[in-house]
């Protein structure tokens, strides 16, 4: 009792952020849509896909893209807190991952962000006269042309980390700068 299981944190903390950075680039990487849950304005729960976009190890710092107009956006406006749920059947692994928001919805990396997107079929998406949501034929939106894309950031506050195993499972929590070993 009291001995680390099999596997270093600095090992399991190095094979995350390789799996979120790969999800970033691979469409076919179970982790590349993960749940993002946030605080509806009404204090319930809510709960949808959304799709990976960036991981940065060195920030702690994972980021999506979302239609600024989008009930999301409006939520973690009103409470930037919110959990990321990732699981994989290939490693056996879930990931739960508490995180601070931000929206970012004009400036540098918004325009990075539509540098990128503008070119793709997802452009539409974010083109659209129609906020997410809204009744179709609805077209409350006056502002023909212009993109509607944001970006969210979200810093990691800490990650639930937890292993399926025939041999035992196991779970650990991690911050910035410490792991420790969980009851699965």
């Amino acid at each position: 009792m009291g001995q680390e299981p099999p596997g270093t944190a600095a090992d399991i903390h190095h094979r995350i952020w390789t799996e979120l950075q790969r999800a970033t680039v691979d469409r076919h990487h179970e982790w590349r849509t993960p749940v993002l849950a946030t605080t509806g304005l009404d204090g319930l729960p809510q709960a949808r896909t959304v799709v990976l976009r960036a991981a940065d190890a060195t920030a702690s710092q994972l980021s999506f893209f979302t239609d600024r107009r989008s009930p999301k956006v409006v939520e973690l406006q009103a409470v930037p807190a919110a959990a990321f749920v990732f699981w994989s059947k290939r490693l056996n692994w879930q990931l739960r991952v508490r995180v601070a928001t931000q929206v970012h919805t004009e400036g540098p990396l918004v325009d990075a962000a539509w540098a990128r997107v503008s070119q793709s079929a997802a452009a539409g998406d974010y083109l659209s006269p129609q906020a997410p949501g809204s009744a179709l034929g609805d077209h409350t939106d006056h502002e023909h042309g212009a993109h509607h894309l944001a970006v969210v950031t979200a810093r990691i506050e800490h990650i639930d980390w937890l292993e399926l195993a025939r041999t035992g499972h196991r779970r650990a929590r991690l911050t910035d700068d410490a792991l420790v070993w969980l009851v699965p």
